[in-house]
């Protein structure tokens, strides 16, 4: 649990700076049968992070890598000096 927190705190600073975030589950073996499980934990992440991010795009499977992109929710406007 630890470890999905500092993921997530460490996502929203990406997309405090204006970054955009790929949240990715990768599938090692046996753990194909378990691709529910994977969505669970994206969809999970995406709902942690909804106020900083919206989601690109929907999640997707590629091989064995399952992923979404977030992007901040809103513009960060650079100050000019």
């Amino acid at each position: 649990m630890h470890d999905f927190e500092f993921k997530v705190k460490h996502a929203m600073n990406f997309l405090d700076d204006g970054n955009k975030v790929k949240v990715v589950v990768m599938f090692k073996g046996r753990e194909m049968a378990y691709q529910d499980q994977g969505k669970t934990l994206i969809q999970k992440f995406v709902e942690k992070t909804e106020e900083f991010a919206k989601v690109e795009g929907e999640i997707k499977m590629e091989g064995r890598n399952m992923s979404v992109i977030l992007v901040p929710a809103r513009a960060k406007v650079k100050k000019l000096k």
